[in-house]
């Protein structure tokens, strides 16, 4: 008992690497000969070796499968000559490793004998799991029982087991037990008693075998030693000994439910009892007690993207005609409507006579798709007359995204109703004074031919669709009319270009805005003289447009320099005889980015390129009262982000002016003519960078320009003030709408103290570079205030919490203007659209009180000004630039 094993050494099978062997040993019993039947069928069995006096030439095939699949290809023992009995005695190396065998990995072994030329025939066959009962791989030698005249079977349970229990057979299989016992060290070992019990277990063995009907093929399973002791190998899985976190409670448990997204009829029946005829009586006397109103006051205070809940719905159904008094609680009400309900809907556009009429910025929320009906669009158009021309402009860029969302047909039939309104003369005149839906295409207007109808007599009533009202709002105001065709033009152009290497082609929405631009034209010619001079104007900005691009294109495709392209431009524009237009010599003619502003001619001699890879140019325009308009024309490059963010400045700029808050703000003009080129307004200013790089501060800069000794810094007390204010109101805007790409190259600053940003390839939290800070401000920003203890950082602070709660205020302008951008043509908008509008609405805490805004807008600007990821982001950048100039 002294030998008796306590210790039991294994491997992991996952850490083994080695392949598997397999020691093929003898095969015992009797192999009976083919029946005499089955010769006379195929008579080559007569020359099979199981015929022959002696030991026929069989081998063995060696195969590993799992689930009833091949793991690995068959391996064969080699050839060997037999004479009296057969024994191979032969190591054959499995085409597997152990670190790759499942758990059920069964070894199936076929004894075949060769019949004729190329053909085997099996002898039996054979299967046996590789690994034990207790997940140990087998060890030391087994007898296993051959299935005579069958291949060996890997499905799972095998149809021929080696280890099969036998009648009259449990002698050997109860000593075989004991014998592995043995081995594994349960047993105590003498040696002189084990020599005689294992001398008497082969004679058993034997005698039993030769007794058999089954032939018994003996294979040997290898140990593994290591350090030279013997060790099992143990299966177990890769990474089977990571711990994963699991929650054995859960607090959720997931069901499948049949019936999910089928209608409740319970519901049902509830919501068609609460909204029907009957109930109105009894609504009308309706009033919420203290806790109902201000559940409701908290509804109508949501904003425009929250959606409301069954209950919330139904509460606001109940005391519709309570809320009837207030303007903002009308969206509220229209979206608990089921439009698909007729008695429904009866009763909701009776409210919709009876509701006080609403704010124009809230109106901008039904043009939305999420309004459909063709009666809350019309009354949304109806509240949007009564907006005056210079807020409908803030709005117009928005306005003509929306007419995505009418109703095509009414659009067409309105142009139909336009041009067979005319007699057939003037039909056939039409052609020749409505431009091509592309927006580079010439426009040829003869207005000598054409015969001038009476005058259209648009009336605001007749405006029954958003398009019939921009036309005739449009008609009545030359800035309206000049940005509203550019934006159509744009648009009928956009959903036929290439996005991204491939083509998108939206054809209704191109034909939609097309057919607004042919009516917009149609009407303008055929209206009064205003309106006629107003089409013909437009017709030539088209023209100068035109050729204007097609010089630019010209000056791309010069060899050269930017120096020998800059001759090149200028020589082009006192070139008279080239282009359709005289570029030095125009008649007057409104700009299109700032139709305020007649131009009659480009200063050839001042126009120049920008070092950039589209080279832009810069324009200088020499206006009819004589003075210069300096302006960017960019080829190859979509512009239409920008138009929006500096639109979006724009806005917020006069909501604050409202509120008598002045940030000095420079929202430039930016206009696309195309999806490829467009007009950028040219600011008189300085890089950040190039500031600090020439005079080594912003006040030393300012000092330059506006010294003044007796003041602080020595500088003129405005532009400090302009200085504070502008970069408020730029840090809270650019935090609000996610500007990225924040650099002191895209931060300008003018002489007056000024500084406004530029280039907005990257809105709505997109940034190409790592852990950008929420709000650019960097160190010699601040320190141009004074630093951060001065009373002009504190002032700046001030500012930005200010302007933060009074843009708050006007959130739900904020985010109905931009839920009718989701579908335009913007990048950054068109990555994820349908989070657009919630990125900004999360920039504006709305969930937050004005106190906990301004402390929230303290965090910001104080990671902001800390940032270091920032200042080391910064000095790369100059890097960059450096090596790039």
């Amino acid at each position: 008992m002294d030998d008796l094993k306590d210790k039991f050494n294994y491997v992991y099978s996952s850490s083994v690497e080695k392949k598997v062997q397999i020691k093929i040993g003898t095969l015992d019993g009797k192999c009976l000969k083919p029946e005499y039947d089955k010769l006379l069928h195929n008579p080559m069995l007569a020359f099979s070796g199981l015929y022959k006096e002696n030991c026929a030439d069989l081998i063995v095939e060696c195969q590993v499968f799992s689930e009833g699949r091949p793991l690995a290809l068959p391996v064969t023992t080699s050839y060997k000559a037999f004479s009296s009995r057969w024994s191979w005695n032969e190591w054959v190396v499995l085409p597997v490793m152990f670190c790759d065998l499942p758990r059920d990995a069964q070894l199936a072994l076929t004894i075949y004998d060769c019949v004729g030329p190329c053909k085997l025939q099996p002898v039996g066959g054979t299967t046996v799991m590789l690994f034990g009962n207790h997940g140990v791989f087998r060890q030391g030698m087994l007898d296993l029982r051959v299935w005579p005249d069958r291949v060996a079977d890997g499905s799972s349970p095998s149809s021929t087991p080696g280890k099969a229990r036998s009648h009259g057979k449990e002698q050997m299989q109860r000593l075989s037990k004991l014998s592995k016992r043995h081995r594994n060290g349960y047993l105590p070992k003498v040696d002189w008693l084990d020599r005689l019990s294992f001398r008497e277990m082969e004679v058993i063995n034997e005698r039993e075998k030769r007794s058999s009907d089954f032939l018994y093929l003996m294979v040997e399973f290898p140990q593994l030693k290591h350090a030279g002791n013997p060790h099992s190998v143990v299966y177990f899985e890769p990474d089977a000994d990571n711990i994963y976190p699991f929650q054995t409670q859960p607090e959720i448990v997931t069901v499948p439910d049949h019936e999910i997204l089928e209608e409740n009829l319970v519901e049902s029946k509830h919501h068609k009892l609460a909204r029907s005829l009957r109930s109105g009586m009894s609504d009308k006397d309706a009033k919420p007690n203290a806790t109902v109103r201000d559940h409701l006051h908290n509804i109508v205070a949501y904003p425009p993207t929250k959606v409301l809940t069954t209950e919330e719905q139904d509460l606001v159904w109940r005391f519709r005609f309570y809320l009837s008094n207030q303007k903002k609680a009308l969206t509220k009400f229209l979206l608990c409507v089921n439009w698909k309900l007729h008695a429904e809907v009866r009763q909701a556009l009776s409210m919709l006579e009876m509701w006080v009429p609403m704010d124009v910025e809230d109106a901008l929320q039904l043009l939305s798709p999420q309004f459909t009906h063709p009666a809350v669009r019309r009354y949304a158009v109806s509240r949007l007359q009564q907006a005056p021309d210079e807020d409908l402009l803030l709005y117009l860029l928005q306005l003509v995204q929306a007419l995505k969302y009418e109703n095509f047909d009414e659009i067409n039939a309105g142009y139909s109703r336009v041009v067979n309104s005319y007699g057939s003369q003037e039909e056939k005149e039409a052609p020749s004074v409505v431009c091509e839906c592309s927006a580079s295409s010439a426009v040829d207007v003869d207005l000598e031919k054409s015969h001038v109808a009476s005058c259209i007599n648009i009336s605001s009533s007749s405006a029954d669709n958003l398009a019939s009202f921009l036309i005739y709002r449009a008609c009545q105001n030359m800035t309206l009319a000049n940005y509203f065709f550019w934006y159509l033009v744009t648009e009928s152009e956009s959903h036929e270009k290439e996005h991204d290497g491939g083509i998108y082609q939206d054809n209704p929405a191109r034909e939609m805005y097309c057919t607004v631009k042919k009516t917009f034209l149609q009407t303008l010619q055929r209206g009064n003289k205003d309106c006629q001079q107003r089409r013909i104007i437009l017709a030539r900005q088209q023209i100068f447009i035109t050729e204007l691009v097609k010089l630019v294109k010209m000056v791309a495709r010069e060899s050269g320099n930017r120096t020998k392209k800059i001759e090149r431009l200028q020589s082009l524009f006192v070139d008279s005889e080239t282009f359709m237009i005289n570029f030095a010599n125009i008649e007057p003619l409104p700009f299109p980015l700032n139709p305020d502003i007649y131009i009659k001619g480009i200063v050839a001699e001042s126009a120049t390129l920008f070092k950039s890879a589209l080279m832009p140019s810069r324009l200088t325009f020499l206006t009819t009262d004589n003075t210069e308009y300096v302006a960017i024309f960019k080829h190859g490059d979509d512009l239409r982000q920008d138009q929006l963010i500096l639109q979006s400045i724009s806005l917020m700029d006069k909501l604050l002016r409202r509120e008598n808050l002045d940030l000095k703000l420079t929202p430039y003009r930016v206009l696309a003519t195309s999806t490829k080129h467009g007009f950028v307004q040219f600011i008189d200013s300085l890089p950040v960078a190039e500031v600090l790089a020439s005079d080594g501060s912003i006040q030393n800069f300012f000092r330059k320009h506006h010294p003044m000794e007796s003041a602080p810094y020595g500088i003129q007390p405005e532009i400090i003030d302009n200085y504070v204010r502008s970069c408020a109101g730029y840090c809270v805007i650019t935090y609000i709408l996610g500007v990225g790409d924040r650099h002191l190259d895209n931060l300008l600053l003018t002489s007056d103290g000024k500084l406004f940003h530029i280039d907005f390839g990257f809105i709505l939290g997109r940034d190409p570079k790592p852990l950008p800070p929420p709000i650019k401000l960097s160190k010699e920003m601040v320190e141009a205030m004074g630093g951060t203890e001065s009373d002009h950082y504190h002032e700046f602070r001030k500012q930005c919490y200010t302007a933060f709660l009074h843009l708050r205020r006007h959130a739900n302008l904020i985010l109905n203007l931009f839920s009718l951008m989701v579908d335009a043509s913007v990048p950054d908008i068109a990555l994820e659209p349908d989070k657009a509008v919630k990125k900004v609405q999360d920039k504006l805490r709305l969930d937050l009180s004005d106190e906990e805004a301004v402390h929230y807008m303290q965090t910001v600007l104080d990671l902001s000004v800390t940032a270091v990821i920032a200042v080391m982001v910064e000095k790369f950048h100059k890097i960059a630039q450096y090596w790039r100039t």
